[in-house]
């Protein structure tokens, strides 16, 4: 059928006098335009007469039917020609003035419907409010305008400017919004107050500053010294909303504004006090920097009032005895109610203000423990459940804090470590030992927090949401304080048994696993002479929740008995290991368990054999059968015989079938598990070798022969290394195999250049393992490893000689007698009329032999070397220079000051620097400390007059030299700062940069007192320098946080400055008849970032996030590609650490995301590098998105909704979706 007579069909039946068939026509057009957009669209006159009709049922007699035709219109929007969609706007506004209440509202509804389906894109949205919001804001300004029509009017404006706000930010909109809505605050009827507050707080961020001005000082300032109560209510409730809506906007008035508001909360009216107590939540999360200075008042507000019960007269000032008798005042209020007391609101809304507080301003940690804890700590019995839970929630967002700003891990460091030596402890430690710190502060006031806790989970009529709440807090609190609860072992393991004895039910088994989650981390955190003395107590419980059918408390349960396994390790003879045991194989044995219980029982297999290890030699090991039959799920037991090869003692039959298994896991398709299963195979082996060691079979090699290729070189380093092992513990079952079936494409994997870093060093040690096996062999393998590469295809970077030259090395470090051989055939070689790629190699395999070996008496050599600088191929100059180098040292007193001199006069000043700087790198500090003065003025007196690559490996040498002999060193750095030449600032900045590289504290101390200095360079005059110093900051950020983190205060704000896009840095560069824009400024500015990015993860405590997280937004609207993926990053990372901040900006950076996922406008010059370029920052993008959107709660942030709703609707949403859901 057609779609004009399908739409005739429809027509015919909405006219029919049957109210079932209007109803199904206008159903069946809803759903046909739902499934096929297109269904609608076709013939314009069979368009419009469909539409005419659905407008007509608009104001049918039947209600049902109504209803429909405003959903039914929902739809039409979507797919709706222009020139309908006007028929359709004056056909709704004029309804909506009709005097017929049921049309009025029904004609609301259409136009609440309509303006919530409008599509984001295109012409129609735009001209739909154009036309639509003048007329809306007359009827709003109409002082003859009914209540209901007020309401209906205000809400389909708060649509509007929620998805529209581009389209309604017109200056020019007539009435003007804030003029025609402000009058309505004075409302007689509260629910038009409450509209009309939401709607203009949404509207002021498109108001222009005159008329926010005129809204502050002739309606909010004057309100709130209003003596009319509800008034002030009323602009007290719109503070909240102006904050919440458009806080740029009150940002600058707050010192006109927070002391009214704060006035008004301490008057006596309850309603008042709780809409005060939300305004000023709403400023300290909204506008974190400007209300500093009022932050003293609010805290004390917030303390203040959160003991606020003027119903019940109980005794602030005797907190402890209030709880020494919790459980009578308990008793007490059982028969306590009063359904008019509302004070509850007031004493729960302060404690979100007090949450606010803390999850703004972690600096302030030591202060909010000195006064804001205990004034929690003293609620946590609040008669009210709900005020309750939200103290509790408060705590908890204390502890978090605290984790992440309070110094914790040197905590738990020291607390790993409690032996710790006289050396100097780290910045970190040092924190950690003062006497107010907030990890300090915490443990004074844990006894009164435990007992004030206990006390409120003891009940008998405690309901379950307060006990979940109270553990949740619990494991907070060991999170952050491990051991913490030591002295309440008693209570704590009662308190537990009295929930855990409750039946489980699909509604208790979610409080059933908080407590045994708990019980686990307990285990875990705390000292076994703490609890053995009421394990007994305890343990029916645990073994009964053990046998229980809920997957989640069974698997909880079986977490628990390994972390009580491994705090009770070894354990010796307990009753209940018999009892888990066979819980274990039960669980194992049947093909129904679940799989979460499955993989708590294997583990706990694990920890039963590491810390049980005697008791369950005697138990015949039959749950190990159960494991290894696994052929799908291979995660769990891979970690769990992994472990145990490790840490316990087993017999040859286990580790044969092991083996076996791990092996056949190794033979599946596919990469998934396999760097796991590699590194249990590999445990095994060596973990056997101890004992008996394995006698590899052919079918093994034969399996680790498929994975010697560079196809994947992760599991090509694994295989490898096993194959070594095998060589070092069986080396007559293993040799004869590995030279007849693996050797030959090993050499030629050797000369590839994807072999580097750790599989590398796998592939040296094999030829190490192969010799050490079978000495004659070695004469063979250079043979044959030079054979291979000069068979290696030519093309340039296709071999890479210098791993042949390292293997060479390697197999020389074994047979030492071949060594004067080799050196002999090389120098040989590099006489004669060899290609440059044996050159080269020559040249390098010298070079590795030079290092160890003192070659004074091959001279001839050493020149022969030397004369390669003068080479016409670049490779082979710098296996020279790489020669020359390694040769030096060792002869370091011979040819040393033949380099030297190279250095200050040769032309080929820079091949000699590189050969300087292979001594200088690979030279330990004892062999430099006699040769650095002499070579520490050539290398200044080269950094100031050459390129760039040449001041780099000066820099570097310098580096390196300074960490030799700090103590002399770093002060000559500290007078050349003041160099006129940039070029040796430059050096000196970077050198330092080199020192740090250097994990060692051994100079931290001479360091730390010169580094300010050094660093100051980000402020120098010349745009390289100050890049150097942000690059040399980046990695003392990185590499030693711990002396940078005390002088941030004063690096920072020179850091951000370098993060500003600088146009006199930009230059139109003419090339041929295209213009090309160069910003000089960009690596400046992405270094600045990466250091920012680096400073979140080592030195957060030090950090102010709320103007860090400004300069990430600006970022996003950085011209350069590369600044914006990094500050993607940083986004995605603080959305984990600090969301509430990021949460309350998320409209700020909405715009700039939303212009990044449009993408990149395409022309003629646009080529295929440029679209895939704005793909992946598109998807970079999208990244940061996704992890926003985990974060955002709706209607707080409308522009981020509306991306969010964009990108659901558009091509990336299955990617966004994929994101979301990981």
């Amino acid at each position: 059928m057609t779609k004009v007579y399908v739409m005739n069909s429809y027509i015919e039946k909405m006219a029919s006098p049957d109210q079932d068939f209007r109803y199904m026509a206008l159903s069946d057009i809803t759903n046909a335009i739902k499934q096929d957009p297109s269904s609608f669209v076709g013939d314009e006159g069979v368009e419009n007469r469909v539409l005419q009709n659905v407008l007509l049922l608009i104001e049918d007699k039947i209600s049902e039917v109504k209803n429909q035709a405003v959903k039914c219109l929902g739809q039409i929007t979507k797919v709706i020609r222009e020139a309908q969609m006007d028929i359709l706007m004056e056909r709704l506004i004029d309804l909506s003035s009709n005097k017929d209440e049921e049309t009025r509202d029904i004609a609301a509804l259409a136009l609440k419907t309509i303006t919530a389906e409008l599509p984001l894109e295109g012409k129609i949205a735009q001209k739909t409010c154009l036309k639509l919001t003048p007329k809306l804001l007359t009827q709003v300004a109409d002082p003859s305008a009914r209540q209901e029509s007020l309401i209906e009017v205000l809400s389909i404006l708060s649509i509007l400017i929620t998805r529209f706000p581009a389209y309604l930010s017109d200056p020019n909109i007539q009435p003007a919004p804030v003029g025609a809505i402000t009058p309505l605050l004075g409302h007689s009827r509260p629910a038009v107050r409450k509209q009309a507050i939401l709607t203009l707080a949404q509207f002021l961020p498109t108001s222009t500053p005159e008329q926010f001005q005129s809204l502050l000082r002739q309606s909010i300032i004057p309100g709130l010294a209003s003596s009319h109560l509800e008034s002030k209510r009323t602009v007290v409730q719109l503070v909240a909303a102006i904050a919440r809506y458009a806080p740029q906007k009150i940002a600058a008035d707050l010192g006109d504004v927070v002391p009214g508001v704060l006035k008004a909360t301490n008057q006596d009216d309850a309603e008042l006090r709780e809409s005060g107590l939300r305004a000023v939540e709403t400023i300290v999360l909204r506008c974190p920097s400007e209300i500093t200075p009022f932050l003293k008042d609010i805290v004390a507000l917030g303390v203040g009032l959160i003991k606020y019960d003027p119903n019940y007269a109980g005794d602030d000032d005797d907190e402890d005895a209030e709880m020494d008798d919790a459980d009578d005042d308990d008793e007490e209020l059982e028969g306590y109610s009063d359904d008019e007391d509302t004070s509850y609101k007031i004493r729960r809304s302060s404690a979100k203000l007090l949450a606010a507080v803390i999850d703004t301003r972690p600096e302030l940690l030591a202060t909010l423990y000195r006064d804001v804890s205990p004034a929690l700590i003293s609620r946590f019995g609040d008669r009210e459940e709900s005020v309750k839970l939200e103290v509790w929630a408060t705590y908890r967002v204390l502890l978090s804090q605290t984790a992440l700003y309070g110094d914790v891990s040197s905590l738990h460091t020291r607390a790993k470590s409690p032996g710790v030596g006289k050396r100097k402890r780290n910045e970190d430690e040092e924190g950690m030992e003062v006497e107010g710190s907030p990890i300090r502060l915490l443990e004074g006031q844990v006894p009164s927090l435990a007992k004030a806790l206990f006390g409120q989970l003891k009940g008998p009529k405690t309901s379950s949401a307060v006990i979940q709440s109270g553990f949740e807090l619990l494991i907070s609190l060991l999170h952050v304080l491990p051991g913490s609860l030591s002295g309440q072992t008693q209570t704590l393991f009662a308190t537990c048994k009295t929930v855990l004895a409750g039946s489980v039910t699909t509604t208790t088994a979610p409080l059933h696993a908080i407590v045994l989650s708990f019980l686990s981390l307990f285990f875990s955190t705390h000292s076994p002479v703490i609890f053995t003395g009421q394990l007994s107590s305890i343990i029916p419980s645990l073994l009964s929740s053990l046998r229980e059918k809920h997957p989640r408390v069974v698997a909880e349960s079986f977490r628990i008995f390994s972390a009580l396994l491994n705090a009770l390790r070894p354990v010796k003879s307990e009753a209940w290991l018999g009892d888990v045991h066979q819980e274990v194989i039960t669980r194992l044995k049947s093909n129904d368990t679940d799989s979460e219980i499955r993989e708590r029982a294997e583990e706990c297999v694990g920890d039963l054999w590491i810390c049980a290890n005697e008791v369950m030699k005697t138990t015949g090991g039959n749950e190990w059968d159960y494991i290894l039959r696994s052929t799908t799920r291979t995660e769990t037991p891979i970690r769990v015989i992994t472990k145990v090869a490790k840490e316990a003692e087993m017999d040859s039959r286990w580790f044969d079938a092991s083996i076996e298994w791990v092996s056949g896991v190794l033979k599946k398709q596919g990469r998934v598990g396999k760097v796991e299963a590699f590194g249990c195979l590999f445990a095994l082996l060596q973990k056997q070798s101890t004992t008996n060691p394995y006698t590899p079979t052919p079918a093994l090699l034969q399996l680790l022969h498929q994975y010697l290729t560079v196809s994947d070189i992760s599991l090509f380093s694994q295989a490898i290394s096993i194959v070594s092992l095998l060589l070092q513990t069986s080396p007559r079952a293993t040799y004869p195999s590995v030279e007849k079936d693996l050797l030959k494409d090993i050499y030629d994997l050797t000369y590839s250049p994807l072999i580097s870093g750790a599989s590398l060093d796998s592939l040296l040690t094999f030829y190490t393992s192969l010799v050490t096996a079978d000495g004659p062999i070695a004469t063979r393998l250079i043979s044959n490893l030079i054979g291979s590469f000069n068979s290696a295809p030519k093309e340039k970077g296709s071999a890479a000689p210098s791993n042949v030259a390292k293997s060479i090395e390697r197999v020389l470090r074994v047979e030492i007698s071949m060594i004067a051989g080799t050196i002999a055939e090389f120098s040989k070689s590099l006489r004669g009329t060899s290609t440059d790629a044996s050159k080269t190699l020559s040249l390098l395999v010298l070079g590795e032999i030079g290092r160890t070996v003192d070659m004074a008496n091959q001279t001839s050599v050493f020149e022969t070397a030397v004369q390669y600088f003068d080479a016409e191929a670049e490779e082979v100059r710098s296996a020279a220079a790489f020669a020359v180098g390694n040769m030096a040292i060792g002869n370091v007193q011979k040819y040393l000051p033949i380099i030297v001199t190279m250095v200050q006069t040769d032309d080929r000043r820079l091949l000699a620097l590189q050969a300087l700087k292979e001594v200088v790198s690979r030279c330990s500090n004892a062999q430099l400390e006699g040769v650095a003065e002499t070579l520490w003025e050539p290398l200044f007196q080269t950094s100031g007059v050459t390129d760039e690559a040449t001041n780099n490996a000066a820099a570097a040498s310098i580096g390196k030299l300074t960490t030799t002999n700090p103590s002399r060193y770093l002060p000559q750095l500290q007078i050349r700062l003041r160099d006129p030449s940039p070029a040796i600032r430059g050096t000196v900045i970077s050198a330092i940069r080199y020192t740090f590289a250097d994990t060692s504290p051994a100079y931290d101390d001479q360091l730390s007192l010169v580094l300010p200095e050094f660093l100051a360079l980000i402020t120098d005059p010349d745009l390289s320098v100050r890049r150097l110093a942000l690059a040399a900051l980046n990695s003392a950020a990185r590499n030693k946080p711990n002396l940078i983190r005390n002088h941030l205060h004063s690096i920072l704000p020179h850091l951000y400055k370098e993060t500003v896009l600088k146009p006199n840095l930009i230059k139109i560069v003419q090339m041929g008849p295209w213009q090309h824009k160069v910003d000089e400024g960009l690596e400046g500015r992405k270094t600045a970032y990466e250091t920012m990015y680096t400073l979140l993860d080592t030195s957060l405590a030090k950090i102010d996030i709320h103007e860090y997280l400004g300069h990430v937004l600006d970022g996003l609207k950085d011209d350069a590609d590369e600044v914006k993926v990094i500050c993607h990053m940083m986004l995605f990372r603080l959305a984990e650490i600090a969301p509430t901040a990021v949460s309350q900006r998320l409209d700020q950076a909405a715009p700039s995301l939303q212009k990044t996922m449009e993408g990149m406008a395409v022309n003629k010059d646009t080529v295929k590098l440029d679209l895939e370029r704005a793909a992946e920052l598109q998807r970079s993008a999208l990244r940061a998105i996704a992890a926003l959107s985990k974060i955002a709660t709706p209607g707080i942030a409308p522009q981020f909704d509306s991306l969010i709703e964009r990108i659901q609707m558009g091509p990336h949403a299955p990617e966004f979706k994929e994101l979301t859901s990981a």
